[in-house]
């Protein structure tokens, strides 16, 4: 516990110049993929403590990459495409009801989710992405949605940083 404090401390101080520094590997009006070499289950962890650490809850992780690999071999696939692959789903209390408040039909756009993941062609590059929400309905909307990615590319960008 000290040691992830000592972490929080360092990303106070060097966390905004190394998110400042970081770039989307891919960013279209659907969806953003950021890279960053390391292991697996230290960007995971650093996702998920990126979430917490604001208050939220992970409400589900889907091992899709361990689904795959499971259903290839029944589908006869002898392609691996991840060495590891989750999706972390949370949510926020907040951002959602604002944006619900908003729009009641905005409920599509919750819960979010963070997938992060390792190709088997990149071994050691480790992803992170998101789907954007569409920037939808009023004024009032709009301004929601774009908490929404605000909100979720903070948590990326947190986690890229450690």
């Amino acid at each position: 516990m000290k040691l992830h404090r000592l972490g929080l401390l360092l990303l106070l101080f060097a966390g905004p110049a190394l998110a400042a520094a970081t770039t989307p590997v891919i960013k279209n009006e659907y969806m953003v993929s950021y890279k960053k070499a390391g292991k697996f289950e230290d960007v995971v962890e650093a996702v998920r403590l990126s979430i917490t650490e604001r208050g939220l809850v992970v409400n589900n992780v889907s091992h899709i990459g361990k689904m795959l690999a499971r259903t290839g071999k029944d589908l006869g696939a002898g392609k691996s495409i991840y060495l590891h692959a989750q999706a972390l789903e949370f949510c926020s209390a907040t951002v959602s009801r604002a944006t619900m408040e908003a729009d009641p039909h905005n409920i599509v756009f919750c819960p979010y989710i963070i997938a992060v993941y390792e190709l088997s062609e990149e071994p050691g590059q480790i992803y992170l992405s998101y789907r954007r929400p569409e920037i939808v309905g009023d004024a009032a909307s709009r301004k929601s949605l774009r908490a929404v990615e605000t909100l979720v590319d903070g948590i990326v960008q947190e986690a890229l940083s450690w």
